[in-house]
């Protein structure tokens, strides 16, 4: 039986950057804003925060920190996956002990394991710590796949929990092999409805660092069975999803939030600006959607 972390709209935050590091005030107000807009999760760490380009002090304080400013108010999953095992499993542990609730485990991108090695990586991990694992299938970007077999064979290892799953057409095989084991998650804002259709308790979202009341009420709605308002809600995000994913993520939602005065600065390298095209198209994007929470706290 599905044990979920949480329902709804879990935002995967992005991480604002200075001059010294991570810029924790900033991070803190974020993810106020975040709560006070009904945001149901806070996935801090993960793709969209950079994690890739954050060292281990930066990484383990990111969490702290927004462990700290959720105070208990909604879940912290915590991104620790590495394509380095025992390094997965040593941010694991301090992910843990500075109060995590969840761990997100992407799969180990660039050495293309097997699924033996994803298997064993895998269990090793989980087993190294005795809070949630969320896996985290996104093929797009680590080129390594989480069959439905694999995760058939990792039903046996209790706290493996749930699935950030991208690869939507092996969703209904996965659910033929595992039927309710798992909490399944959006990884993708352009499918919510769909996945909720086939049993998923949410998204972990891009598009809810700009609208996470949005996010939230969509997935909401369809909880509560007004599934043609959240069909509706789905269809009518479809330009904002495309603008934030029309250059490599968090390229354009940090993009965007700038514009708008959120205020989180630019990516790491190796990730840079948009191009002046697509920032253009993203700003015009902006103007079609009620981002006025944003003026509410921010200004």
């Amino acid at each position: 039986m599905a044990r979920p972390i949480f329902t709804g709209a879990g935002v995967a935050i992005v991480t604002p950057f200075c001059d010294s590091g991570v810029d924790y005030k900033k991070l803190e107000s974020i993810i106020e804003f975040e709560i006070k807009n009904k945001v149901d999760a806070i996935i801090i760490c993960g793709s969209t925060g950079e994690a890739a380009t954050m060292d281990h002090e930066e990484h383990v304080g990111a969490i702290k920190c927004a462990v700290d400013a959720v105070a208990g108010r909604v879940p912290v999953i915590a991104g620790t996956g590495s394509n380095d095992t025992a390094y997965g499993i040593e941010l694991s542990k301090d992910a843990q002990k500075a109060g995590a609730d969840a761990v997100l485990l992407v799969t180990p991108y660039y050495n293309k394991c097997t699924q033996e090695g994803l298997y064993r990586h895998y269990k090793a991990t989980a087993e190294s710590v005795d809070i949630p694992c969320v896996l985290y299938n996104v093929p797009s970007r680590t080129n390594v796949n989480i069959s439905p077999e694999l995760l058939y064979r990792l039903a046996d290892i209790e706290n493996i929990v749930a699935i950030k799953e991208c690869n939507f057409g092996q969703v209904p095989e996965i659910l033929n092999l595992t039927g309710d084991r798992y909490a399944l998650y959006s990884g993708e804002d352009g499918l919510v409805v769909p996945m909720l259709s086939l049993g998923a308790y949410g998204v972990i979202s891009v598009v809810a660092n700009l609208m996470p009341e949005y996010t939230s009420t969509m997935v909401h709605s369809y909880v509560d069975g007004d599934i043609e308002k959240a069909k509706k809600m789905q269809i009518d995000i479809i330009p904002m999803v495309k603008a934030m994913f029309c250059e490599v993520n968090p390229i354009p939602v940090k993009e965007a939030m700038e514009m708008v005065g959120m205020g989180v600065g630019p990516c790491r390298l190796p990730l840079c600006e948009m191009s002046a095209k697509n920032r253009e198209y993203v700003a015009g994007v902006l103007k079609q959607y009620d981002l006025s929470a944003i003026d509410a706290f921010f200004k």
